[in-house]
């Protein structure tokens, strides 16, 4: 039967599909709008079906904050190419999926209803693949939430494959718009640098004997003897901890200074200890 051009950019603006998926679903539902929409749901489906093993090495990666500034989520979404992560229905859909986990959480993200009460979180994912004819797959979703005073802040690396969050916890109420300055600095920080954990002691054990254990292999290799070899792997080792954890690194916008003392001249002005909480950080 012929399709009315109007009806297919009705089906279109409901949907979101292609004209030629839409023109195909009203073909194949007698002109019958309902139908054809549920149509392409059944499309979608198949479609993320087929796609479902590609690569996606590509993505965006974005960040939402709670008004009190006391909560916030990050969402990490793949796709198989930069030019679907740069789309902007990609983008949009990228934001409000990190408002869902904002306000619910990352727990059982995909079977969550969305907000807006249009189905569910892995249902858009689904009609996203079809729409968009890639491979789409959430790598993951998190809230933080900081009980106490502090603030949490975050950064967003301009092309969208590195974010961080970074909750600061303070021992007396504090300037907020000061703290959560200091938050987005550090988490700028955290974006450019290698940080395995917050302080020397959270570092994880595992980590620190598998550097040991490289160390020793080429300071062996030195032919000194064993007590020299003992104490180059202790300092390279320290150094290698203190590199690798937030407080004890030089902070990037000053590296005179480190982090530790950063916070704690930040903690002087504001009268306040302030230390690290707990960070997120997540890269394509």
């Amino acid at each position: 039967m012929a399709i009315a051009a109007a009806k297919v950019m009705e089906l279109r603006s409901l949907t979101g599909a292609g004209m030629m998926d839409c023109k195909r679903a009203l073909e194949e539902s007698g002109g019958d709008l309902e139908k054809a929409g549920e149509y392409l749901r059944k499309t979608g489906i198949a479609i993320a079906a087929k796609k479902a093993s590609r690569d996606t090495n590509e993505g965006g990666i974005a960040v939402a904050f709670s008004g009190d500034g006391k909560s916030a989520a990050m969402v990490q979404l793949a796709c198989e190419t930069d030019f679907v992560a740069l789309n902007e229905e990609f983008q949009r859909m990228l934001g409000v999926l990190t408002q869902q986990a904002l306000e619910r959480g990352g727990d059982d993200f995909v079977e969550q209803p969305l907000l807006s009460g249009e189905g569910t979180v892995g249902e858009t994912l689904t009609a996203a693949i079809g729409k968009m004819g890639e491979n789409i797959r959430l790598i993951d979703a998190k809230r933080l939430v900081l009980e106490g005073e502090g603030a949490i802040g975050g950064y967003v690396h301009s092309n969208g494959k590195i974010g961080v969050l970074l909750a600061l916890g303070a021992d007396s109420a504090v300037d907020g718009a000061r703290l959560e300055m200091l938050t987005k600095d550090l988490s700028m920080h955290i974006a450019a640098s290698p940080v395995s954990a917050l302080t020397e002691e959270e570092i994880d054990p595992a980590e620190v004997e598998k550097e040991k254990e490289i160390l020793v292999a080429q300071a062996k290799e030195s032919g000194k003897p064993d007590e020299i070899v003992d104490k180059m792997v202790a300092g390279r080792l320290k150094k290698f901890v203190q590199e690798n954890t937030l407080v004890s690194q030089a902070f990037v916008k000053d590296p005179d200074k480190t982090v530790a003392q950063v916070l704690k001249e930040a903690g002087q002005e504001l009268g306040a200890q302030i230390a690290p909480v707990e960070y997120l950080k997540w890269q394509f």
